[in-house]
């Protein structure tokens, strides 16, 4: 690339857009592609993005036209870009819409064409994989009959078909249940207030927030316009208690107004806060918890943490189109590559704000992102060599040559709220009696759970070490530090949870610190580059530096 003399962007054939990160308009110009661009790779200097036909398909979903794709990509790309490239996003764009689902002024549905002369789209459709099973009598060319239990796996056909049908057949109201929230002290951030406005004129759809940014507030006010029963949905029993102290907090709703559906109690009041877990429990090859869905008139289904559905709570929402559905998420990024099913099932992402714009308006606090690199010992080092694929990164991840640098990142930050996350139990278990913290991991009791994140906030415990079971809805809102010593292979999502733990602003206006403690030149230093994406796209860098610089006087 020119440097700054030049325009940041090329844009390939390929679909790939290059960003030169160095370049003094590369903020301006990420926030540009941002609503219809996914970011792929971003080592030093050039980032790569690409379009894909589901990111289009969610901007033009969200307002954003092909005009608007198109002017973006000609204003900031250095060189012209391929003709070709702009006439397939605009016709990808287009697509979306072209089909309606709606109402057919009864009691059933129909999809329909908006323009006369797509019939050949909609015959087109008719045949492909999937769809035929799915629809009714022909009522006209360009109309076709769609039974109501088949709304959710239609849309689910047409997607994969490409023509992804926009959905106004509307929502039931469900069984009234007033809700109001109650501001003293506090009122709706800007943010937060746009959020719930795009959802609520939408009716369902996905809001993507960062953590620290009040998703839990949006959810509640989101509760408060639709005024009816409620099911919650997340995903441990922790985060349902810090949900039901929320919406106390928050709300007009008192103790009798909230039930909690999990492994310890099964309350189902005007709203049910239920774990994924215990709706997905399985016996005799059923799901008994599931009823749980059809035994009230829900006027409005929250899904919390919308990127960890798992697949049956897919398959039972195909089946809930006709209630109101808010998806609330840091990241729409999910590791088997099912955006998709978010996109059609859940809803368009209804609102999206960049971290680091409300990082500059300080609604989260500024985080610096460190990768520190440790060289294996030569024993472990042949041992990984050697190793099955799978072994090979346990190996690597839980080095003993990690224990020292965790030590001494403890030391650095001395004083400050610190948590130490990892993947494996053992390693932690290890570190745990290091440090002499407490460790929290999926083994401990959920009421020594809560007691231990209690001593955390209130400062008499300065220093937990967890495992994955505090990636997310853990609300620890003076957490400073965090130092990773291991995670879930190169999960994206998880990176982003994680750093999302410290990203609370502080009452002393301070910095939040991100360490990733890595092992060098090995399988554990080729998944924190993949884990690193999602953040590099919000627009944090890391630094990598050697484990020496942590640890004076020592050599790796």
């Amino acid at each position: 690339m020119n440097g700054p003399a030049g325009k940041p962007l090329i844009v390939q054939s390929d679909r790939t857009l290059l960003l030169e990160v160095d370049h003094p308009d590369a903020e301006a110009c990420r926030a540009a592609i941002a609503p219809f661009a996914e970011l792929e790779r971003s080592p030093e200097h050039v980032h790569t993005f690409r379009v894909t036909p589901l990111g289009l398909w969610n901007a033009r979903a969200a307002g954003f036209d092909a005009e608007q794709a198109v002017d973006a990509l000609l204003s900031w790309s250095r060189y012209d870009p391929p003709p070709g490239l702009l006439v397939d996003v605009a016709e990808t764009m287009a697509r979306y819409g072209r089909l309606v689902l709606d109402s057919d002024g009864g009691e059933g549905l129909e999809l329909r064409t908006t323009l006369p002369a797509d019939t050949v789209v909609l015959e087109e459709v008719l045949r492909a994989k999937g769809v035929a099973e799915l629809v009714g009598a022909r009522l006209a060319p360009s109309i076709v009959q769609v039974p109501i239990a088949h709304r959710g796996r239609l849309k689910q056909a047409l997607l994969k078909a490409g023509w992804p049908a926009e959905d106004l057949a509307g929502h039931v109201d469900g069984a009234p249940h007033p809700i109001e929230l109650c501001t003293d002290g506090w009122v709706l951030r800007d943010y937060q207030r746009s959020a719930v406005t795009g959802f609520v004129a939408a009716g369902s759809g996905v809001v993507v927030l960062p953590c620290g940014a009040g998703k839990t507030i949006v959810g509640a006010a989101a509760m408060a316009e639709v005024g009816a029963r409620t099911l919650v949905l997340v995903t441990n029993t922790v985060s349902a208690r810090q949900w039901r102290r929320e919406l106390l907090t928050r709300t007009s709703l008192t103790d009798d107004d909230i039930g909690e559906y999990s492994g310890e109690r099964k309350e189902i009041r005007p709203v049910t806060i239920a774990t994924y877990q215990i709706v997905i429990t399985r016996r005799k090859g059923s799901y008994p918890h599931l009823e749980l869905f059809d035994a009230n008139d829900w006027g409005l289904i929250v899904y919390d943490e919308v990127h960890l559905l798992p697949a049956p709570v897919f398959r039972l929402t195909a089946d809930l189109q006709s209630r109101r559905r808010l998806g609330l998420t840091a990241t729409l990024v999910r590791e088997d590559r099912r955006e998709g099913d978010v996109f059609t099932l859940i809803g368009p992402k209804r609102y999206d704000a960049p971290w680091r714009d409300l990082e500059r308006q300080g609604w989260i606090a500024p985080a610096t992102c460190t990768e520190v690199r440790v060289g294996l010992p030569d024993d472990q080092r042949l041992a990984a060599a050697v190793a099955e694929p799978d072994e090979r990164y346990q190996i690597a991840s839980t080095s003993r040559a990690k224990l020292a640098v965790v030590d001494a990142l403890v030391s650095r930050h001395q004083g400050e709220p610190t948590l130490v996350i990892g993947q494996y139990l053992d390693q932690l278990d290890v570190i745990g009696e290091r440090l002499g913290a407490p460790v929290i991991t999926g083994r401990t009791p959920v009421p020594e759970r809560e007691r231990l994140y209690d001593a955390f906030r209130a400062g008499e415990e300065p220093l937990l070490v967890v495992s994955k079971v505090a990636n997310f809805s853990v609300d620890l809102p003076d957490a400073a530090v965090a130092i990773q010593v291991s995670g879930t292979f190169g999960s994206r999502q998880e990176e982003a949870q994680r750093l999302g733990r410290i990203l609370r602003p502080k009452a002393s206006g301070g910095q939040a610190h991100f360490y990733a403690v890595v092992a060098r030149e090995t399988v554990d230093q080729e998944y924190a580059a993949h884990r690193q994406r999602f953040l590099a796209e919000q627009g944090y860098a890391y630094s990598i530096i050697d484990a020496a610089e942590v640890m004076p006087g020592t050599t790796t």
